[in-house]
């Protein structure tokens, strides 16, 4: 029987004995909840963990292309599309872009993951030609003035090639590696650091009917099972980001089982990364309907997730995180 533990996370100086360091960050935990899929869950202390989960949720994590993971890092989204839910049309030009990208590392982003393709729920195919005109000039001249990490938000590998050369720093597949077979070989042939996401489906028919055996166990075992696949091509484990996929082919309900339960996914011993911004289930549960006004939902849903020892948030309203961000640590 497959047994998971989430690490019930705290927070603070006081600390009971046996209380152990979440992934060598300054959150820890004395207990942990035991899951399932056959059994009813079951809180216990940590030292009842076996050894190989518990390696895993309390290693420190390597920093990934450079960026530390001991600390909170913000992903900044610059979407060079015209159908993004949010804020398709706004970065088309290279010189918007420039500008946008400027604006997001001025206020403290450390990534900028520029995607060539909506994935918004009902978007169309975009060919993998049409995709690089896109992405790959931008890349280029943001490289040109920033140092920056750069992450090109793809699901095709000719794509990646594309961005690799022309200065991406990250790879991130929305299909968590499942589209493009050619993929993750090339990812494990250069090194390249990756974020495998859980997507149910396509943007084209996610949103359908999105059904799970067990939302949760099921997300970490799909994310589980690309980490190893990586691995056995040759991609260390410390190279590799992992994000449960929130809004991808789940339901409302699906959306906050995953986030009420985040720290579960510790256990894949990765970083993990965390988007909701301004996404649909926001809307809903804060009653906005306006897409970019939906900053303060977005941020208080980051900062739960934080507090669960998330480390990249991947977010619209890069200013106004990272104000809540500074806050938020300076109070804890």
């Amino acid at each position: 029987m497959t047994e998971y533990y989430r690490p019930l996370v705290q927070h603070g100086p006081a600390r009971p004995d046996g209380a152990v360091a979440l992934a060598g960050q300054q959150l820890w935990f004395s207990h942990v909840e035991r899951l399932s899929r056959v059994d009813a869950p079951v809180v216990l202390p940590v030292g009842e963990v076996p050894d190989p989960d518990l390696d895993r949720l309390t290693r420190p994590r390597q920093p990934v292309a450079g960026l530390a993971m001991d600390r909170p890092q913000i992903m900044g989204i610059l979407n060079a599309t015209p159908d993004s839910f949010s804020d398709g049309g706004l970065h088309n030009s290279v010189h918007a872009a420039q500008a946008a990208a400027r604006a997001m590392v001025d206020h403290d982003a450390s990534i900028l993951d520029i995607g060539g393709e909506s994935t918004r729920p009902g978007a169309s195919f975009v060919p993998e030609a049409e995709e690089i005109a896109r992405t790959e000039p931008l890349i280029r001249a943001i490289r040109a003035e920033t140092n920056a990490l750069i992450s090109i938000d793809t699901r095709k590998s000719s794509v990646a090639k594309a961005a690799w050369k022309a200065g991406a720093g990250l790879i991130n597949d929305v299909s968590g590696f499942t589209f493009d077979p050619q993929l993750a070989p090339f990812c494990a042939e250069v090194g390249a650091p990756v974020c495998i996401m859980h997507m149910q489906g396509d943007p084209a028919t996610m949103q359908d009917n999105p059904t799970y055996d067990d939302v949760l166990l099921d997300v970490y075992d799909f994310l589980d099972g690309q980490v190893n696949y990586l691995e056995r091509l040759g991609l260390d484990r410390s190279k590799v980001l992992v994000d449960p996929g929130i809004g991808f082919g789940k339901s409302e309900a699906h959306n906050l089982t995953l986030l009420q339960n985040l720290s579960l996914f510790h256990g894949l011993g990765c970083p993990i990364l965390l988007g909701v911004s301004r996404k649909g289930f926001i809307g809903q549960i804060g009653k906005e309907t306006r897409k970019d006004a939906r900053a303060p939902g977005s941020i208080a849903v980051g900062l739960a997730g934080l507090a669960q020892g998330v480390q990249i948030l991947r977010v619209h309203d890069v200013a106004e995180t990272a104000q809540a961000l500074r806050l938020w640590a300076a109070v804890r």
